[in-house]
């Protein structure tokens, strides 16, 4: 079994030290045009140097893919000099920095986007209060998005972060390219499950090909999905596997799969006899390192979870007590903090998108 000290090399040459990574988790810190603040810088700074690698929050690549206020830009070189702090900030005691990248399509407004239409893979809005009808995406607004994407990437690494990781998951663009609930098209682009898997294979191409072209050296690529969709038609668990299985041959440094608890059962009848993790990690079968995920808080969690992955990607646990990564691997388990209130959010550096966030995600935690 893997054990959380130890090093790791991925195939393209970065090594990171241990095990665990700080999971990409939704600041809405950054200032109204993308900008990152001195709050955020300090937020990561707080908690980087004792985990393996930090994957910041998401960064749109298009004006269009913007989710949410307060969200990190990368889609203009004017954002360069600001990813430039963010990277050095977290790369203290040997942290890799990773840029999560990702546009947010039918998953917005058009308040947030300043009137635009929303847009994603067909014209059909998603299955929550107030979701607004998205415009299809035409042929060439698909290809212009992928090229912002490995524009993205270029950013990322003038900027000196050691990776980036494209945001498959949690019902955002790339995902809804893949879902039979956002994607009907009938074109290259959609239909089967091999049409709906297109966009993600020419994406990962372009993204992983900027990478090679660079002649950069250490800097990976990463991969986020979720595993089912409840929307009927959604993405299935089957559907999952088979992009797990197409992933795992793509030249993609590691897959990270996103559940809010890492020992799920799918709702898939025929996938109960274990975890959605210990089967992802099966399909994968060693071709490709897995960060596993979902309400990690102890020691037993971490080992539990490496059974079926590479890496385990921490996040509530380390806004509450961003010193936990020391804390688990020196025996101190007993010393971790495990409730907060309001009075600690200047403390811990919280502002009050992520303080939303643990409302609605672990209130049991907070004192009032």
């Amino acid at each position: 079994m893997t054990t959380l000290t130890e090093t790791f090399k991925f195939k393209r040459g970065l090594e990171i030290k241990n095990r665990i990574v700080m999971a990409p988790m939704t600041t809405k810190m950054s200032f109204f045009d993308g900008v990152i603040t001195t709050d955020e810088l300090n937020y990561y700074g707080l908690r980087t140097g004792e985990v393996g690698a930090i994957i910041t929050a998401a960064a749109n690549v298009q004006a269009n893919g913007k989710g949410w206020e307060g969200e990190l830009g990368v889609y203009d070189d004017k954002f360069i000099p600001g990813l430039s702090k963010l990277a050095a900030t977290i790369k203290q005691n040997d942290t890799k920095a990773i840029l999560q990248i990702f546009h947010g399509g039918r998953m917005t407004d058009s308040k947030v986007l300043r009137g635009e239409q929303v847009v994603s893979a067909s014209a059909i809005a998603a299955e929550r209060e107030g979701a607004e009808i998205p415009k299809e995406l035409t042929e060439i607004e698909i290809l212009e998005i992928i090229e912002s994407f490995k524009n993205a990437t270029k950013r990322a690494i003038q900027a000196g972060f050691d990776g980036v990781e494209i945001h498959g998951a949690n019902t955002y663009l790339i995902q809804q390219f893949f879902s039979p609930h956002s994607n009907r098209r009938e074109d290259k682009w959609g239909g089967t499950l091999e049409k709906r898997f297109n966009f993600i294979n020419e994406l990962v191409n372009g993204v992983t090909d900027v990478v090679d072209q660079s002649g950069i050296q250490g800097f990976i690529v990463g991969y986020r999905f979720s595993p089912e969709e409840y929307e009927v038609p959604g993405i299935s668990f089957s559907d999952t596997l088979y992009l797990v299985d197409k992933l795992s041959e793509k030249p993609l440094d590691y897959l990270h799969i996103s559940l809010n608890q890492y020992d799920r059962i799918s709702s898939n009848h025929s996938f109960v006899e274990k975890t959605i993790l210990a089967h992802v990690h099966e399909k994968i079968n060693n071709r490709i390192p897995l960060i596993g995920v979902g309400n990690i808080q102890t020691l037993a969690d971490v080992n539990e979870t490496l059974l079926y992955s590479e890496f385990v990607a921490v996040g509530r646990a380390l806004l509450i007590d961003p010193h936990w990564t020391n804390k688990i691997i020196n025996g101190q388990e007993h010393l971790i903090r495990r409730t907060l209130s309001h009075y600690n959010q200047e403390e811990l550096i919280i502002g009050n998108g992520v303080w939303g966030f643990l409302e609605q995600m672990m209130p049991e935690r907070l004192i009032k």
